[in-house]
């Protein structure tokens, strides 16, 4: 380790004295003037998390579904999984140490963490289209180079590309080849062969306008084009040619706006779906033949997912378990279909990819999507070495229905939830159910629900159990919200803090919007008096 040269590299990415970053589940993200000297340090950390895992490690640049302005970065682990907790305390000390400390800082991180300095080191770097991007991942690059790091910049990718092909290169190409062509050729080849089915019997050519939030996806999405032209026809729109990256589009917006993007042209019964900035959520909707506008979220998207596997799964009498795993946010509705009607188990963990993630990995086969569209099947090892088999040795149609999971594993990027991914699967899925949107979204009627923020003096006072649905202090308040939900049928209501700032988040269902809105005010006035609301009292109306 060259101490000079990193100190002098340093210099030339130099931290702003004061400014304090926390890693989090989707890594340091802020205004991207302030990150210079975070991308640099971040090289270094890669190279150090390379050497200990003795394995290629992904570094992102780009900031999701933020404003264009906003970047930040995050790094990616051996299997295309998030970053271990143990590095992202790493990852926040490192970047928060001031100038004078960082080189002490950096050397106490590899001894903690028992790094083989004399270890070769390899890491790829992608980036989203944002103007700041280029720049910042070029730091990347300097921190990785001045460690004595080996790298690869991919340029332009989307997020769950990159998390592809760091999975590949540590799977010595098993998974697929780490290249852009080999991530089109395994997608597209499973796409296909699942729906050429479908195609045979002559269904009509298929059409899907999609929303690209001006983001990386348009790229991608345009490049992979041809691959699937023969199966689906694509029609882009917010490509970015002109709009600002998430600015009124996107998939973020249409979930909390409830509303179709600007510059999308629809028709009523058109399917449409949304990508967000860097192309790793994916919500659906149409308008209907009164102008309605219907949002298919990810607690539909899961429904529909999971309730085709359990289909497949018996066609081929295999008892193989399936697990939907949910959080609090989950519509009540959803939970209650797929328990009671498709008698697929369901789980629910705390917010956050990383616990649903991590609890998909229990079952043989996985299904976890965030209501806001995130989400991916994972498959066990023994469930794909399984099902693989079966393939070849079945017959008719269950060996259809095999041959079916078989495409559908290799149709899933399971090392990240995948917008482009999960639209081929729920595509094919349409496809082979004959299912038109409106007959999907009509599987079950979502109950009506209001979200609300409260604003208290230290949301730290709030602390919940039994994955954020009940409330353990302050005193009385659970039994307030309790007292609460008795009055209103099908009704339920949680509160959280927020991750990030003194709000605490409020949840409530019922059987009509207006009970919905009414339980949400109840529950946002126990929550400010019982916990240290500070400003307005919450008022009624929305």
């Amino acid at each position: 380790m060259d101490l000079d040269a990193i100190r002098e590299y340093s210099a030339l990415h130099a931290k702003p004295s004061g400014l304090v970053l926390q890693y989090g589940t989707a890594g340091f993200r802020t205004k991207a003037e302030h990150l210079d000297h975070v991308m640099f340090r971040m090289g270094l950390l890669a190279v150090l998390r390379s050497k200990q895992t003795k394995s290629t490690i992904g570094v992102m640049v780009t900031a999701s579904h933020n404003p264009e302005e906003d970047n930040g970065v995050k790094l990616v682990d051996p299997l295309g999984e998030m970053l271990a907790p143990s590095w992202e305390e790493h990852a926040t000390c490192l970047a928060n140490a001031e100038e004078h400390e960082m080189l002490r800082v950096l050397m106490d991180i590899s001894v903690k963490a028992a790094v083989n300095l004399h270890q070769d080191a390899f890491v790829v770097i992608g980036r989203d289209t944002r103007p700041s991007s280029e720049k910042l991942s070029q730091s990347v690059i300097d921190g990785v180079t001045v460690l004595g790091g080996q790298f690869h910049d991919y340029g332009l990718l989307t997020t769950p590309q990159l998390h592809y092909m760091v999975y590949c290169r540590n799977t010595s190409g098993q998974y697929g080849k780490a290249t852009i062509e080999g991530y089109y050729e395994k997608l597209s080849k499973a796409f296909m062969e699942l729906t050429k089915q479908a195609f045979c019997s002559g269904d009509e050519y298929r059409s899907l306008k999609v929303d690209c939030a001006n983001g990386i996806g348009a790229l991608k999405l345009r490049e992979m084009e041809h691959y699937i032209s023969q199966g689906l026809s694509v029609q882009l729109f917010n490509d970015g040619t002109k709009g600002k990256l998430n600015h009124l589009c996107g998939a973020d917006f249409v979930k909390s706006h409830q509303k179709p993007p600007q510059g999308m042209e629809m028709k009523s019964n058109e399917r449409c779906c949304s990508f967000d900035g860097d192309a790793d959520r994916i919500v659906y909707y149409y308008l209907d033949v009164d102008g309605h506008f219907h949002l298919i979220d990810g607690d539909k998207i899961a429904t529909l997912i999971s309730s085709f596997l359990k289909e497949l799964l018996l066609e081929i009498g295999e008892s193989l378990n399936i697990g939907v795993v949910q959080t609090a946010y989950a519509n009540g509705s959803s939970t209650r279909y797929l328990e009671e009607v498709m008698k697929v188990s369901v789980y629910c963990t705390k917010t956050g990819v990383k616990h649903l993630h991590h609890k998909a990995q229990e079952f043989d086969i996985g299904v976890y999507f965030e209501a806001n569209g995130h989400g991916t099947v994972l498959f066990s090892k023994a469930a794909e070495t399984k099902i693989k088999q079966l393939a070849k040795e079945l017959e008719d149609k269950k060996r259809e229905a095999a041959k079916m999971l078989e495409n559908v594993i290799d149709l899933f990027n399971q090392a990240a939830g995948d917008a482009i991914s999960d639209m081929l699967v729920i595509e094919a899925i349409l496809i082979l159910k004959g299912l038109t949107v409106q007959q999907w979204d009509a599987l079950y009627t979502d109950l009506p629900n209001r979200q609300l923020k409260v604003k208290v003096a230290d949301r730290q006072v709030i602390s919940t159990t039994d994955a954020e649905r009940q409330v353990v202090t302050p005193p009385g308040l659970q039994e307030a919200i309790n007292d609460l939900v008795k009055k209103y049928k099908l009704s339920r209501a949680f509160v959280r803090p927020s991750g990030t700032e003194d709000i605490v988040r409020v949840y409530a269902e019922a059987d009509s919007q207006e009970n919905a809105d009414s339980l949400a005010h109840a529950v946002s006035l126990a929550v400010f008096q019982l916990a240290g609301g500070v400003g307005e009292t919450p008022q009624p109306g929305f």
